[in-house]
């Protein structure tokens, strides 16, 4: 199971733990999974994405997934989320 975000691509990092005395051990940075389904209004459905609870608060942010896809560049997205983020343009051009 890969702790990858299915929108932006945040994952694991890797760092140092250290103590006082100053010795460095290696450590990992997990994401906060978690498998939520968020509603897409454009859309009409509810989509399941694994996604760390830090892009649930940008989604949130931003109002909802619609606005941040459309919002978002395509630089800071993964394939995924581009064919998403593509879908939904389709559906306002095709409403408009």
């Amino acid at each position: 199971m890969a702790k990858r975000c299915a929108l932006t691509g945040k994952s694991i990092q890797f760092g140092n733990n250290v103590s006082h005395s100053q010795r460095k051990t290696r450590r990992r940075f997990d994401p906060n999974m978690q498998k939520i389904s968020v509603l897409s209004e454009t859309l009409g459905e509810r989509i399941t994405l694994k996604i760390p609870v830090s892009t649930l608060r940008t989604i949130e942010h931003n109002g909802g997934i619609d606005s941040f896809l459309l919002n978002t560049s395509n630089l800071k997205l993964t394939a995924d989320a581009i064919t998403l983020k593509n879908k939904i343009k389709r559906k306002v051009t095709a409403t408009a």
